[in-house]
């Protein structure tokens, strides 16, 4: 068929390789130095990596060229997740960060003797600072954005709000940290169903939401969420 698509020039490429990263359907490999079209099929012709070339080797051309395949772009995508995160644990030296998921049993999934604690963790690490933005737990995962402070002020925090969800939890005043860009790719690149963020009363624990608000916005998706404030004795605010 013929379509819209884009052209390199390998004579004006100076391999920074930025197109390769900018093109999120993997279309582009750097091949001996320089940056090649090397699925046509995985190009969607809108020119993503177009703004990322300091040379201006990047244009778009009508030709003849295999229509754009979704469904392969997708595979190709989830493929490389599982990957990734298959060597995440090599990379760091650290037994705490670690990545394990936990599967729990059927009986567990039942409401509990109120009695009888049950944990619903369902994946480790889980602070914000260490959790890999790419994991398989994050395939089809409902994501729970939770203040440290939260599971100690509020009791039943495992049975109400971790159960079923992929759990996150950090604390911006003791990090210091922006949390927005790691939490920007980890809905963006991965298939997020939900977030809830749950937060205390307290002012600082403001960092918290608006990075889970800018994460939302920023990943160009629309995904049901919704934000819990839990007061410094307990009790869920209103």
């Amino acid at each position: 068929m013929i379509r819209k698509i884009i052209h390199i020039d390998e004579e004006k490429c100076n391999g920074c390789g930025l197109c390769a990263r900018a093109c999120h359907e993997g279309a582009i490999d750097m091949v001996d130095g320089k940056a090649r079209l090397v699925r046509e099929n995985f190009c969607d012709g809108f020119g993503d990596c177009l703004p990322g070339c300091p040379t201006g080797a990047i244009t778009f051309e009508e030709r003849e060229a295999p229509e754009y395949d979704e469904q392969a772009v997708k595979k190709a995508q989830e493929d490389k997740k599982m990957e990734s995160a298959k060597h995440e644990p090599a990379r760091g030296g650290c037994p705490g960060s670690r990545m394990m998921q936990f599967e729990h049993s059927e009986t567990e999934q039942e409401p509990v003797d109120p009695g009888r604690a049950v944990s619903r963790l369902a994946q480790w690490p889980c602070q914000i600072k260490l959790v890999p933005t790419a994991a398989p737990f994050f395939n089809g995962a409902k994501l729970l954005i939770a203040a440290d402070c939260t599971a100690y002020a509020y009791a039943n925090m495992h049975e109400e709000f971790m159960r079923g969800k992929v759990t996150l939890i950090g604390c911006p005043k003791l990090d210091d940290i922006d949390y927005s860009e790691k939490l920007t790719a980890i809905i963006r690149d991965n298939n997020i169903l939900s977030v809830t963020i749950v937060r205390m009363e307290v002012p600082c624990c403001g960092g918290l939401q608006r990075a889970a608000e800018t994460a939302l916005r920023n990943s160009g998706k629309f995904i049901p969420w919704q934000v819990v404030t839990i007061s410094r004795d307990g009790r869920i605010l209103d």
